[in-house]
C-alpha cells in the first residue's frame, strides 16, 4: 500500500488538496510540515466520509493565486522525499 494518496477537490468556494495517509498517526506532524511549503495558505486534519478510505485526510487550501497542479505537484514531492528518508 502506497504511504499516500492525492486529490484534487472542487467545492464551491475552492479547489483544495485531499491528502489520504495510509498511517493518520501522522497527520498532525504532516500538517505542521505542509504548511511551511510555498503555495499553501492552510492544512486541516479533516474526517474522512467516503467508503473505503482511512479515518482522517488532511485537507491543504492554495494561496489564492496559485494553481492547485502546482501545489499538488510540489506537495506530493515533499510527500515522496518523506516517505523515502
Amino acid at each position: 500500500m502506497k504511504p499516500f494518496r492525492t486529490e484534487i477537490r472542487n467545492s464551491p468556494k475552492e479547489q483544495t488538496l485531499k491528502i489520504y495517509l495510509s498511517e493518520v498517526s501522522l497527520n498532525e506532524e504532516l500538517r505542521e510540515k505542509l504548511e511551511k511549503i510555498t503555495g499553501i495558505r492552510r492544512v486541516e486534519i479533516q474526517k474522512s466520509i467516503s467508503r473505503n478510505r482511512v479515518a482522517e485526510n488532511l485537507t491543504v487550501y492554495k494561496e489564492d493565486r496559485e494553481d492547485i497542479n502546482v501545489v499538488k505537484e510540489n506537495t506530493a514531492a515533499f510527500l515522496s522525499t518523506f516517505f523515502d528518508s
